[in-house]
């Protein structure tokens, strides 16, 4: 336990690394920060990394809060759900009316909404605050997506601003809205994360089933995407992770990894939320499913021994091609994320701001990315657009570049490459461009077996009817 000098400005519970990374980039930028852990033993870990950094640790959660300056403001940095409920049981009887509390974790946005309610009716103020940028980021700048009363946010401005990243000179924060809009909006940046992730999985088993480039070949592709209108961290990553070899086989690093990838819940919250609104979000489902059919792990490789693909024959695109579709997979995906945001926020009165949104997106964030300026401007030009594949510039180069993205998804199709989320993507912009849909047919269905009734083509929209179909020829 170290003696403090002075109040601290702002306490922080909870220092695994996150935490701890968190609260040395709170204390680097000035701010005298207090910190708890219920295993004092990790506070310990974060006083020895101390280089004078103005940070004081405490043994006890009630000498942490009479550490701090009035109106007092903690962070807590635990896991989402039990742990954080436990947390905010211990703390709460130890705040004072017009105390702040920032639930700094992954929660569901529904488990933010009833605790701003909760804490309200004690008087105190909260804010779910989204914080992407993982480890790193939390040491030197992540994207901060903060949510609750703007009053509250407006005393927290001084710090938030400093300990974000940063993009062209502006900090990656910004208020989010009221209640739950914070974890909301983070919760959505996971959900397109996900489809990034599929979308950039599914390429390099293409560009290596398809096109027959191996990681190392695959490495230099990826290098090169980056220096253009792909550039994004992810893809950075990529060719890093493709460029790289397992010291003990001798093989690419990604080919002794084993093939499933785990899920913390986000993405799937995503889709969930996505259903109860009616918002499509096809790219984003199928990278949630792309996960799920990976964990089967055992299940297809039996599977494979007894299900045959096509012949392998040669695929007539190339990287340019893959590139293109690639990209506007990628415009689709973030079509339906903002989507997403949109109507929700619509819905709940939050009123996001979009191009804010993806301004805060641009540093700190594993979607940080050039793309994202694009779509900043294109909710500038137009807050109210719709849907961003009514943008001219980015809508434009979905019917620009179409021929490249269906030969790619026709040539993944052919060779018995799975590509759901890409092929998602295409069917999403088929689905949006069209005029009129089938779903005439399933509304005919509807009434016929269940008197569900339809409406005309050729009446006034709201009038509706029933056909007796079974007694007609």
């Amino acid at each position: 336990m170290t003696t403090p000098t002075a109040p601290a400005q702002i306490g922080l519970i909870g220092l695994a690394v996150m935490g701890q990374n968190l609260a040395l980039n709170i204390a680097r930028r000035g701010f005298r920060v207090a910190v708890f852990n219920r295993s004092f033993s990790r506070t310990e870990e974060l006083l020895g990394m101390l280089d004078g950094e103005p940070l004081q640790g405490h043994a006890e959660l009630a000498a942490m809060v009479q550490s701090l300056q009035r109106p007092r403001k903690v962070i807590l940095m635990v896991k989402a759900g039990e742990a954080t409920e436990a947390t905010l049981a211990q703390l709460l009887p130890l705040l004072s009316p017009g105390d702040i509390v920032v639930d700094g974790g992954n929660a569901h946005p529904d488990d933010s909404e009833r605790r701003s309610k909760q804490l309200t009716a004690r008087g105190l103020r909260f804010v779910g605050m989204g914080v992407s940028g993982g480890e790193e980021g939390a040491l030197h700048g992540p994207s901060l997506m903060p949510g609750g009363p703007r009053d509250a946010y407006d005393e927290l401005a001084p710090i938030l601003t400093r300990i974000a990243a940063e993009a062209e000179g502006e900090p990656c924060v910004t208020y989010i809205g009221p209640g739950g809009a914070g974890h909301f909006v983070k919760m959505v940046h996971n959900g397109i994360e996900y489809g990034d992730m599929q979308l950039i999985a599914e390429t390099f088993d293409l560009l290596r089933e398809g096109l027959d480039l191996e990681p190392r070949q695959q490495a230099e592709v990826f290098a090169g995407w980056n220096r253009g209108p792909l550039e994004s961290f992810l893809i950075e990553i990529t060719a890093d992770i493709l460029g790289q070899t397992d010291e003990e086989t001798g093989q690419s690093m990604v080919d002794v990894i084993v093939d499933a990838a785990g899920q913390k819940g986000t993405g799937r919250w995503t889709a969930e939320l996505a259903l109860a609104h009616g918002v499509p979000l096809p790219t984003i489902h199928a990278a949630v499913d792309a996960r799920g059919l990976s964990s089967r792990r055992a299940e297809r490789q039996a599977a494979s021994a007894a299900l045959r693909g096509p012949e392998r024959r040669a695929v007539e695109c190339n990287t340019a091609d893959v590139e293109a579709a690639l990209y506007a997979s990628k415009i689709c995906s973030y079509a339906q994320g903002m989507d997403l945001l949109q109507q929700v926020g619509r819905a709940s009165g939050w009123d996001l701001d979009l191009a804010a949104i993806a301004r805060i997106w641009r540093g700190g964030c594993i979607i940080r990315a050039r793309f994202l300026d694009r779509i900043a401007a294109a909710f500038t030009r137009e807050p109210g657009l719709d849907n961003l594949l009514r943008d001219g510039e980015l809508g434009g180069f979905l019917a620009e570049h179409q021929a490249q993205w269906r030969r790619v998804v026709a040539a993944a199709c052919a060779r018995g490459v799975p590509v759901l989320a890409m092929a998602a993507s295409l069917s999403y912009f088929d689905s949006y461009r069209r005029s009129r849909l089938p779903q005439s047919l399933t509304q005919a269905q509807r009434d016929y077996f269940g008197a569900h009734t339809f409406e005309r083509v050729d009446r006034p929209a709201g009038e509706f009817f029933h056909r007796e179909w079974s007694r007609r020829g």
